[in-house]
């Protein structure tokens, strides 16, 4: 059998080493356009703000493991242009631009996604960048150090933006941002996204939300952010509105996409045509409490994505239940959680939302260096269904979030999952974990 996969990051990586695993016999080939392969995308913002940390350090294996140790037919600089699912072969180009083209009897698309980049009027200029690969990450690295970077303007105020807020200002960078719609987190409850709102300017970051991007000017002083009601003088620029899947290969194959654009597959990971499965950030998902199809571009889901389509692949049926969209992300002194659905998208989906905010310790309250933390906590009145789950707090919060995330997927209720057995000691909680007080609050209401 002649595997191939397209994409050389977490998704790929993690299906092709398996499927070696499991039959090493097997002809596995990777055709990555990069040269870059199985890499911590996240961990970008940290070693760009890290002046002793090198890019490469991000990476996890690097190409001549996987060839060498595992026999896999890893081909960096190999840029697929097209997929024939009829004929089953993959046509494209290496960075020579020598054409190839391979049959395959199982085929992956791990294409993982790639920063949006809006249009507007200046947007290619020098020193105007996006963070998604590891080339984009080294590139900007670079540029602070050579060009002796002083001001920064980041258009966006997602997770990436945050953090690369954060890390600009750890090089003592200014900072502003900027970005169209006037709330801060949208997602986030108002009572949260405010605390993280002053936790960011209280580390000298200028947020300013709410104002119309019109164009991006270079001058004798450097690169200019034009509003409609102001203007943002900088060094660099930095566009962190988000990402968009790279879902182009497979529409214009015939092969079904769905939720923005990403490419369709069910539990399996199979696409809508044959022999050909999708994985990673390319690719959507079911929700496991709604059970509605979502794109969330998750580390953990592109690699057991990728496992699993390996096991498909190889015989061994394999199902994923799908996400809850579980992420935590760190601005400054703040960790930042959530899970579930949130009040909005919990209405969306048909449920008949209660939600309530509560404000607890992070440890018993006479014990040194407890601090607050916030919990927004969703439940279905109808049900009883816990929906979803916010925290913001100095500490305690990361790994706090991960069980709600699991009674998420055990469909719990709110009832249910108040009666936890959760661990208590002093200097890791109250006797009431937040959770627990969140729930007991959320009861009343439901």
């Amino acid at each position: 059998m002649k595997f191939i996969v397209i994409g050389g990051d977490a998704a790929g990586m993690s299906a092709a080493s398996r499927a070696k695993r499991h039959q090493p016999d097997m002809d596995v080939i990777v055709l990555e356009k990069t040269g870059d392969v199985s890499y911590s995308a996240c961990g970008m913002p940290y070693a760009i703000g890290d002046p002793e940390r090198k890019i490469d350090g991000l990476i996890v294996r690097p190409a001549d493991i996987f060839r060498k140790k595992q026999g896999i037919d890893l081909r960096t600089g190999h840029t697929v242009t097209a997929i024939d699912p009829e004929n089953k072969t993959v046509t494209g180009q290496t960075a020579a631009r020598d054409p190839f083209s391979l049959e395959y009897d199982k085929l992956l698309i791990a294409t993982g996604a790639s920063a949006t980049v809006p249009d507007l009027p200046g947007i290619d200029l020098p020193g105007v960048m996006v963070l998604k690969t590891l080339e984009e990450g080294r590139r900007i690295k670079n540029y602070i150090r050579e060009k002796k970077i002083q001001k920064t303007v980041i258009i966006g105020m997602g997770y990436i933006a945050l953090e690369m807020g954060d890390a600009l200002r750890g090089l003592g960078i200014a900072v502003d941002m900027v970005k169209p719609r006037p709330a801060f987190l949208p997602w986030m409850h108002s009572d949260l996204a405010n605390v993280v709102r002053s936790e960011v300017e209280k580390n000298d970051v200028r947020v300013m939300a709410g104002h119309v991007i019109q164009r991006i000017e270079a001058g004798k002083e450097g690169l200019t952010v034009v509003c409609e009601d102001t203007t943002l003088p900088a060094d660099m620029v930095l566009v962190a509105v988000g990402v968009v899947p790279n879902s182009g290969l497979a529409k214009t194959a015939g092969i079904e996409t769905g939720v923005g654009q990403s490419i369709a597959v069910d539990h399996q990971l199979r696409t809508s045509a044959p022999d050909i499965f999708a994985a990673g950030d390319c690719a959507d998902a079911y929700h496991v409490v709604t059970g509605q199809k979502t794109w969330v571009p998750l580390a953990l889901r592109a690699n057991r994505a990728g496992w699993a389509v390996a096991d498909n692949v190889c015989g061994k049926e394999k199902s994923l239940p799908g996400i809850a969209g579980t992420a935590v992300f760190k601005v400054f002194n703040l960790e930042v959680a959530r899970t579930g659905l949130n009040f909005k998208t919990a209405a969306d989906a048909g449920f008949d939302p209660a939600g309530v905010v509560i404000q607890t310790r992070s440890r018993a309250h006479d014990h040194p260096g407890s601090s607050t933390i916030f919990v927004h906590m969703v439940g279905d009145r109808q049900s009883g269904k816990l929906l979803g789950v916010q925290m913001v707090g100095r500490e305690g919060v990361a790994h706090r979030i991960n069980a709600p995330a699991v009674a998420l997927f055990a469909s719990m209720t709110v009832d249910a999952f108040s009666q936890s057995d959760l661990a208590y000691a002093p200097p890791f909680g109250p006797t009431w974990d937040p959770v627990l007080t969140a729930a007991n609050q959320l009861l009343k209401k439901i």
